[in-house]
């Protein structure tokens, strides 16, 4: 029997032949990231072990996204202290200020994960970089510092379950559609301690942003991690970014997967996720006239430039409803770059919407958009439970940007083909 992606990029970094489910193992990590919210309990864990150094200071990366620019004394000090850690133990790669931006979107823009990598990151959706080919997974801030320690860490090796997608997606569909219908279908246990793998003629339509979107909200499922084998859009997207080897590794065509699931596509509308779970989603078609005071358009899952794009391509020419507040918020410093340079940030102004600099902010209720009692929101973030985006009694509607952009036209739930 042979070994699923997943379970060959295991073994490989543990040294092994072969890897079984449910199986204890040693592995070593390729590259290991954190954030200004989990890394400050890492560094205080470091220095607890008595360490002086970090196992290497090219795969210990610290990205300032969560609460940048800090919004309060508390984030302020808790950013000084990844700065200073940064600087003390030489780190390679330190992002701060203007050379920021969310850590999801940030490193594969970068070049700094690849494909047959082995990454943990010190944030629930580490396993965002699954789409490139990588097996990649968050875990906790004292299992982050014995990574920085040791360089290694244990694992227990996930059964892999198989998403198969057949068909041509309809207009306004990508990949937060695939898998919102994914997890609205199998539940946000669904995939409990798995390696989701995503397959089939229908990826072949989607860009490496709507893969990423996809590999992202794996962890909405369930999880260990999300994965996909590499192609030609995968090898022109780091081809020109990576700065170091990597593998372009697949699975066995004898691998046994725990459950394959087949969908077609052409089946799917653009979705929503209603309140107050990602799985608890219903086809456009299907949406009630539900007034929306705010729109998100923006982090780790839809801030990247394609987004921005499908957003303004329902923007143009447009105001947002005076009811309705919207945020757009460009995932790095390059993509708020190159979207001022492709002229979207006029067509946001002049429809309307605030522009943030790059941050997680509102997503996790940080800052930058938090709602008061009774509010909605139409988000393209990753999670809508409750009191994620403020107040216990606010509520967030998670969608696509055409559908987020839509909504802040609207002044309500709407689909895009309702304002273009």
């Amino acid at each position: 029997m042979g070994m699923t992606l997943t379970e060959k990029i295991l073994a490989k970094h543990a040294g092994l032949d072969r890897v079984e489910p449910g199986e204890l193992i040693n592995a070593k990590v390729d590259i290991a990231f954190s954030n200004d919210i989990s890394a400050p309990i890492s560094i205080n864990e470091f220095y607890k072990s008595g360490a002086t150094q970090v196992f290497d200071r090219e795969k210990v990366v610290l990205v300032l996204d969560h609460f940048v620019p800090n919004k309060d004394i508390k984030s302020a000090t808790q950013a000084k202290m990844l700065r200073e850690f940064a600087k003390e133990q030489k780190l390679v790669h330190f992002y701060d200020s203007g050379e920021m931006g969310v850590e999801h979107a940030l490193l594969p823009e970068k070049g700094i994960v690849l494909p047959g990598d082995l990454i943990i990151g010190g944030d629930s959706h580490t396993c965002t970089h699954g789409a490139l080919g990588a097996f990649s997974t968050g875990v906790g801030s004292t299992d982050f510092a014995a990574v920085m320690v040791t360089g290694e860490l244990w694992f227990r090796v996930p059964e892999t379950m198989m998403f198969i997608y057949n068909g041509d997606l309809n207009p306004w569909v990508g990949g937060k559609d695939l898998i919102l219908y994914t997890i609205g279908d199998i539940g946000v246990d669904g995939a409990l301690y798995k390696a989701m793998e995503f397959a089939g003629p229908a990826l072949k339509q989607l860009d490496m942003a709507g893969r990423l979107t996809m590999a992202n909200m794996t962890t909405e499922a369930g999880a260990k991690n999300g994965i996909m084998e590499p192609d030609e859009i995968t090898e022109a997207y780091v081809k020109e970014r990576a700065s170091r080897d990597y593998e372009l590794m697949r699975g066995d065509p004898d691998a046994n997967f725990v459950e394959i699931k087949e969908y077609d596509v052409s089946n799917i509308e653009p979705q929503v996720a209603y309140p107050h779970l990602p799985s608890n989603t219903r086809g456009i078609s299907e949406v009630e006239e539900i007034p929306i005071d705010q729109v998100i358009i923006g982090s780790c899952t839809n801030g990247r430039l394609e987004d921005l794009r499908m957003a303004a391509k329902v923007l143009k020419g447009k105001k947002v409803s005076k009811e309705t507040r919207l945020i757009i918020i460009p995932a790095t410093t390059n993509i708020y770059r190159a979207a001022l340079d492709e002229g979207l940030f006029e067509t946001f102004l002049d429809a309307g919407a605030f522009i943030s600099p790059p941050t997680c902010g509102p997503c996790l209720g940080g800052f930058m958009g938090i709602l008061a009692e009774g509010e909605r929101a139409v988000s393209t973030t990753n999670r809508n439970f409750v009191g994620r985006m403020g107040h216990p009694k606010s509520e967030v509607y998670l969608a696509n940007p055409a559908v987020a952009a839509a909504s802040a036209v609207a002044g309500k739930l709407a689909g895009p083909e309702e304002v273009v």
